[in-house]
């Protein structure tokens, strides 16, 4: 657990066990992690990312014109994987809602699971 971000954890990990009842859904365990860095405790669907918890902050991957949407009406920030480029389908939650959170991790998991369909 994050120690400079408890409280995020532990909404991270309520959201992770809410998600986790769908099959489709995986994460590897911290205990036999093996990844550093981007998505190491992220939730995936058919191996591609869709959520995670960076600095204490949820990132979900959406589609671009819904990650603009909510940027502008103030919700979150492009993300910013510490290079200097934001990723255009990959939104920084502001919000610490629990239920903002489960509702924007559950739309990326749906958006996932239509690339993965087409």
């Amino acid at each position: 657990m994050s120690k400079a971000h408890p409280d995020a954890q532990r909404r991270y990990e309520s959201l992770c066990r809410a998600l986790l009842s769908d099959p489709a859904v995986t994460r590897e365990s911290d205990a036999t992690q093996q990844r550093t860095g981007f998505g190491a405790s992220a939730l995936k669907t058919d191996e591609r990312i869709f959520a995670m918890l960076v600095r204490g902050r949820l990132v979900v991957k959406l589609p671009r014109h819904q990650v603009d949407a909510l940027v502008a009406a103030g919700e979150g920030e492009r993300y910013d994987p510490g290079r200097g480029r934001l990723m255009k389908e990959w939104l920084t939650v502001t919000s610490q809602s629990q239920e903002r959170w489960l509702e924007l991790a559950s739309e990326a998991l749906e958006f996932a699971a239509r690339r993965r369909a087409a």
